[in-house]
């Protein structure tokens, strides 16, 4: 379950990432940001975000074209 979601469908690189990055920015460690893309490439871009901050990733799907990533602030 999250604690924070944010909806970045429609939008493309690096708004996402962006977008994920000033969410995770104002949560404590532990808590979960869950955040909807529908850009293709954005699979690989959160693979490498959360490599590169130490957020570990939790969960990540695709549905409809819609890729959901299930974060874990660090």
């Amino acid at each position: 379950m999250a604690d924070v979601t944010v909806d970045a469908k429609g939008l493309n690189c690096p708004l996402p990432i962006l977008r994920a990055k000033k969410a995770l920015k104002d949560m404590k460690s532990g808590a979960m940001l869950e955040v909807l893309a529908t850009d293709p490439g954005s699979a690989a871009d959160f693979d490498a975000f959360c490599k590169t901050t130490g957020n570990p990733m939790v969960e990540h799907s695709v549905n409809g074209g819609v890729y959901r990533f299930l974060i874990k602030a660090a």
